[in-house]
């Protein structure tokens, strides 16, 4: 008996060995340990960046880390956004309520806007009313584009808020596998608010605006211009509006630009560490584990190799399991 027992011990741990050093199938989905809910594919874009005298290195998925608590996900690629896969949907979205000196900066907008490559689609509009006017719906045809530019009402209308408008244009963006991404030119003032926004450290809004970029791999970049107004003008206000579209930004994986609460002397600055941003961003797909809903999950995306550094979206959208 106790023979018998020992046989049926080994060829067990021999099948168990040699199931463990089986690799798995090209197309098979792996389980997390401990637990027998398959992983899924989740994509997002992220931006590399190096300092500004060394050349940016060729990164492969081995290069990589993605990290959700101490917890490291498998990373199963990782293109370069050039060539075939370089389609973008880029957004420049005008706050109405800026003061109308912006005027100025139009032609730095429409500098950036022409020089485009033919795989970048262009849309235009203008924030008023928590919502969005398109006066240009995307276009390769990018003097279009930049002709649709026009000056700033001044007024951005009754209860005007930036986050609410940017909601507005995520939730009617056409559905494509394009990067998604947007220019929004304000200064986060909240109006919708009134006065409410007095001892606020942030405007509510703007995390309601975070949440859908994140759920949509919508990366929103903006640039402060001051507004018309009496409001405008209220330091505790500007410097809130200020903080609001900068965490937008971060927490998207965009960038935020700002020359402290006073009108650019140009947006050419800003706009070429834009384009340098646009040229250097990579799609990357890895395994997440799903919930039994949708939902975001917060990541980390680093690297080993000196010198690199990455901006992200803080979180991505996992699809749930079925």
């Amino acid at each position: 008996m106790q023979s018998r027992l020992i046989k049926r011990f080994c060829s067990a741990a021999a099948l168990a060995a040699i199931m463990a050093a089986a690799p798995l199938h090209a197309g098979e989905i792996s389980e997390t340990e401990g637990n027998s809910t398959p992983n899924v594919a989740v994509r997002m874009t992220i931006t590399a960046s190096v300092a500004s005298d060394k050349r940016m290195p060729d990164l492969t998925p081995q290069d990589i880390v993605v990290s959700q608590g101490k917890e490291r996900l498998k990373v199963s690629n990782l293109v370069s956004a050039q060539g075939e896969r370089a389609r973008l949907d880029l957004f420049i979205l005008i706050d109405d309520g800026c003061d109308p000196g912006v005027g100025m900066h139009l032609d730095d907008l429409r500098t950036f806007i022409n020089a485009q490559p033919s795989t970048t689609a262009i849309g235009v509009g203008y924030m008023s009313n928590a919502t969005v006017q398109v006066v240009q719906n995307f276009t390769t045809d990018h003097p279009a584009a930049a002709k649709a530019l026009r000056l700033p009402m001044g007024n951005r209308g009754s209860y005007g808020s930036p986050y609410f408008s940017v909601i507005d244009l995520m939730k009617r963006w056409p559905a494509t596998e394009n990067r998604r991404e947007v220019l929004m030119v304000t200064d986060g003032i909240d109006r919708r608010l009134g006065m409410s926004w007095r001892g606020l450290s942030i405007i509510p809004d703007v995390d309601s605006a975070a949440e859908l970029a994140m759920r949509t791999g919508t990366i929103i970049h903006t640039i402060y211009a001051p507004g018309a107004g009496r409001l405008s003008r209220n330091y505790w206000a500007a410097t809130n509006g200020q903080m609001g579209i900068a965490k937008l930004s971060d927490v998207s994986g965009g960038e935020s630009f700002f020359l402290g609460l006073q009108m650019p002397v140009s947006f050419a600055p800003y706009l070429d560490k834009l384009q340098k941003i646009l040229d250097n961003q990579y799609l990357l797909s890895f395994s997440a584990q799903p919930g039994k809903k949708g939902q975001l999950q917060n990541v980390t995306i680093s690297t080993e190799v000196a010198g690199v550094e990455f901006a992200s979206a803080d979180a991505v959208w996992v699809p749930a399991s079925k």
